[in-house]
C-alpha cells in the first residue's frame, strides 16, 4: 500500500494512520476490555465494604468471591493493557519506518526545484522530527480515549444503581473540571500561531547573529545584531508570558477539580446530607467516594497529554504536505535517446500556473558547443537551464535530448546524459569517496582519486585526517571553494555528455577560483555545455550567446556579433554588468 494525497475528506491523521488502523481498532478493543476489568476491584471494595459493615454475621463466602472477583479483574486488566500496549507500540514503529520509507520514495520523485525553497533542516525535521511526534498519537493517545470513555461511564453506571443521586454528585466535579478546561483552550489554534512564528523570529535572529558574525564584528556592529536578537527574545518571553499568564489560574482550578482527592471529598457533603435526609443509609455512601477518582482521573490524564495530540496534528499535516507534493511524470516504457543533441520547443513555464515567467523559448544546443545565457537578475536564465536536467517540468512545449521528450526518458537515464555544476554545493554527510561517486557508486577508488586529481582537489583531500574516509561535515571541513571542487569531481566521474553550469566561481576568494577554472577547464571539454554566465568577459568564447529578459530570449550570437547589433547585450557589456547572483544558501 502506497500513501497517495489525502483523499475525500479524511483529516490527515486519519490518512496516516490506514496501514497500521487494524492495529489500533484491536488494541482499542482489549483497552476496553481492561478498562472495564479495572472498575471491577473499585466496585468490589465497595461491595465488599457493604457485605463487612452489613448487621449481623458476616457472609464470608460472599466476601471471598467477592475478593476473588476483584484479583481475577485485575489479572484480566493486567493482561488486556500489556497486549494493547505492545499493539500499538508496535504498530507506531512500523508506522514510522513506512512513512519515512514512503516519504524517501515520494522525495526521490519530487522537481528538485522543489528543495530549493525548503532548507535541509526542514526536509529532516518531516522525516525525522514530526513522524516521531505521531508516537503519542499512536502509541498511547487512542487507547487513553478508550479508557477515558469506557471507565467513567462504567463507574458512573454503578452508581446510578447505587443511588442516582450520589452518582450525579460524584459526576460533578467532573462537569466542572471539563468546562473549566475548555476556557483554557480558547483560541488556541491563534495563539499557537502567534506563538511559532515568535519563534521562529528568535530563531532567525540568532542564525543571523552566528553566521554573519564575522562579517558582523568587522563592520562594528555586534551591538545591533545583538540587539536584535535579545529584542526579539524579549517579544517572545513577553508573548509567553503574557498568554500562559492568562491560563495559570484556569489550568490551577481545572486541575484541582478534576484531581482524584478533591473528587473523593466533593461527594461526601452530599452523601452526608443525604444520609441526614434519610435517603439513603450511610454505607451507601462508600461507592460514591471509591469510585469517584475512577470518573475524573482519566479526563486529567488526557489533559496533559492534549498539547501532544495537538503537535502530532500539526506534525501529521507537514507530512501529508509533503505526501501531497505532486511528482515528476513517468513513462510505463521509458524510451532511450538517440545521440545527445538538446532541443528547446516553444517551452513555457510557469511556478504558479498563472505568471509566465517562461514564455515560447526555442533553442538548440549542438553537441559539443557551448551556450551562454545572459540577462538582467530574473530574466529567467537559472530557471530555462534548471528545466533541462528536470528541476521543474515544463508548462507547454517539451525538451528533447537525442530526439526524446526528457519527459520519456528514465530519470537514470537523463542523469547519465546530463550533469549539472551550481554555485550551491550540497555534500551529503557521507565519506568524500562517496559525496564524489554519487552518480557513480560502483567507481573504484583509483578512478574517485583520478577525478579528484582532476578537479584540483585530491592534494586537499589527502591533508585530511582520513583522507577519502572523512566524513563531510564531520572530519572533513571544507572550504566552499572546496566543495565546488569536490562537486566538479563528481561530475567528471559521472561522465555525462550534457552538462548545465551555474557559474561556479560567484563566490570564491582568487585562489580558490584559479583552482575551481582549472577544474572547469577540464571538465567541459568535448561536452555540451550550457551555461549561466554571471561575467560577461567569461564566455566571449561562447559558440552562442542567449540574451533573456522577460522570460524572453532577444538576442541570440556570437559576442561579436551581439555588440555590433548594439542592443541588451551591448548595453550590459558597456555598463560593465556583472548579472546579480543569488546569496549563497546555508545548508542545516
Amino acid at each position: 500500500m502506497t500513501i497517495r494525497s489525502r483523499a475525500g475528506d479524511k483529516a490527515p491523521i486519519a490518512h496516516l494512520l490506514t496501514p497500521v488502523r487494524g492495529r489500533l481498532w484491536s488494541a482499542c478493543l482489549l483497552q476496553a476490555v481492561g478498562a472495564l476489568a479495572g472498575v471491577v476491584p473499585f466496585i468490589a471494595v465497595a461491595e465488599l465494604g457493604r457485605v463487612l459493615l452489613a448487621e449481623g454475621v458476616v457472609d464470608q463466602t460472599q466476601a471471598w468471591w467477592i475478593a476473588g472477583l476483584a484479583g481475577a479483574a485485575l489479572a484480566v486488566r493486567l493482561v488486556c493493557l500489556l497486549a494493547a500496549g505492545a499493539l500499538t507500540h508496535l504498530a507506531d514503529l512500523d508506522l514510522q519506518l513506512y512513512l519515512r520509507r514512503s516519504m524517501a520514495a515520494h522525495l526521490a520523485r519530487v522537481p528538485l526545484g522543489w528543495f530549493d525553497g525548503r532548507s535541509s533542516g526542514a526536509v529532516k525535521k518531516a522525516l525525522q522530527d514530526d513522524v516521531t511526534a505521531l508516537h503519542h498519537l499512536v502509541g498511547h493517545a487512542y487507547t487513553n480515549r478508550v479508557a477515558a470513555i469506557v471507565t467513567p461511564v462504567a463507574a458512573f453506571a454503578y452508581l446510578l444503581w447505587v443511588d442516582w443521586r450520589l452518582a450525579l454528585a460524584a459526576v460533578a466535579p467532573v462537569v466542572i473540571g471539563m468546562a473549566l478546561y475548555a476556557l483554557q483552550f480558547r483560541g488556541y489554534g491563534e495563539k499557537m500561531a502567534a506563538y511559532n512564528a515568535a519563534l521562529s523570529e528568535v530563531n532567525a535572529a540568532a542564525v543571523e547573529f552566528v553566521q554573519g558574525i564575522a562579517v558582523i564584528k568587522a563592520f562594528g556592529q555586534a551591538g545591533k545584531a545583538y540587539g536584535r536578537f535579545i529584542q526579539r527574545t524579549g517579544a517572545f518571553v513577553e508573548y509567553f508570558w503574557n498568554w500562559v499568564r492568562g491560563l495559570l489560574r484556569l489550568s490551577a482550578a481545572s486541575e484541582i477539580v478534576l484531581s482524584p482527592l478533591f473528587s473523593m471529598i466533593a461527594v461526601l457533603p452530599a452523601g452526608l446530607l443525604l444520609v441526614a435526609a434519610g435517603a439513603v443509609q450511610a454505607v451507601d455512601i462508600l461507592p460514591a467516594v471509591i469510585l469517584a477518582p475512577a470518573l475524573s482521573a482519566p479526563i486529567l490524564t488526557l489533559s496533559y497529554a492534549q498539547n501532544e495530540l495537538m503537535l502530532a496534528e500539526e506534525a501529521a499535516a507537514r507530512i501529508t504536505d509533503i505526501l501531497d507534493t505532486p511528482v515528476l511524470s513517468e513513462q510505463t516504457v521509458p524510451q532511450t535517446p538517440d545521440g545527445n543533441r538538446v532541443a528547446y520547443e516553444r517551452v513555457s513555464f510557469s511556478y504558479d500556473g498563472e505568471t509566465e515567467v517562461l514564455k515560447n523559448i526555442d533553442l538548440v544546443l549542438e553537441p559539443g558547443t557551448v551556450t551562454a545565457l545572459v540577462g538582467p537578475s530574473g530574466s529567467g536564465k537559472s530557471t530555462l537551464a534548471q528545466l533541462l536536467p528536470r528541476f521543474w517540468d515544463v508548462s507547454a512545449g517539451r525538451i528533447t535530448v537525442g530526439g526524446i521528450a526528457i519527459t520519456d526518458m528514465a530519470p537514470e537515464s537523463l542523469y547519465r546524459s546530463v550533469s549539472f555544476v551550481f554555485q550551491h554545493v550540497q555534500l551529503l554527510r557521507a565519506t568524500i569517496a562517496e559525496n564524489i561517486a554519487l552518480g557513480r557508486p560502483g567507481a573504484s577508488r583509483a578512478e574517485i582519486e583520478a577525478a579528484a586529481k582532476a578537479a584540483h582537489v585530491h592534494e586537499r583531500i589527502m591533508a585530511l585526517s582520513r583522507g577519502y574516509d572523512a566524513v563531510a561535515g564531520e572530519d572533513a571541513h571544507l572550504s566552499g571553494g572546496e566543495a565546488q571542487r569536490v562537486s566538479i569531481a563528481r561530475a567528471l566521474l559521472a561522465d555525462a555528455p550534457i552538462l548545465v553550469l551555474d557559474e561556479a566561481t560567484a563566490f570564491a576568494d582568487p585562489e580558490s577560483e584559479a583552482a575551481i577554472q582549472d577544474a572547469l577547464s577540464t571538465l567541459i571539454k568535448g561536452r555540451t555545455l550550457l551555461i549561466i554566465a554571471h561575467r560577461l568577459p567569461a564566455i566571449t568564447g561562447a559558440d552562442q550567446i542567449c540574451v533573456m529578459d522577460g522570460g524572453r530570449i532577444v538576442e541570440r550570437g556570437r559576442h561579436s556579433a551581439l555588440l555590433a547589433r548594439n542592443g541588451l547585450y551591448a548595453r550590459l557589456w558597456s555598463a560593465g554588468e556583472t548579472v546579480s547572483t543569488p546569496e549563497p544558501e546555508v545548508m542545516e
